[in-house]
């Protein structure tokens, strides 16, 4: 799953500044209901993943119920929140 061909999917833009806040909740709304339907570990992961990133990802324990699962999206956290970080004080 490459970034740009989910925002394309779900946001229909390949900006996600140019997206109306309408239809962002729009966007992430189908998000979660296609997380909520997917099996595959890879794409509820990638999916749970950009919600992360627009602040609107479930809980961990929701979405995941293994253990290494768990522990990889707290390591994208840390990485992400990390950038985040350094992007602020840069």
């Amino acid at each position: 799953m490459q970034f740009d061909d989910q925002v394309r999917r779900y946001f229909g833009a390949d900006n996600l500044a140019a997206v109306s806040p309408e239809a962002i909740d729009a966007g992430i709304e189908r998000m979660r209901v296609d997380l909520g339907l997917s099996a595959d570990p890879t794409r509820r992961f990638a999916l749970w993943s950009l919600l992360y990133m627009l602040g609107s990802a479930p809980a961990l324990d929701v979405v995941f119920e293994d253990a290494g699962e768990r522990d990889a999206a707290r390591n994208f956290m840390d990485l992400i929140d990390r950038q985040g970080a350094t992007d602020e004080a840069g």
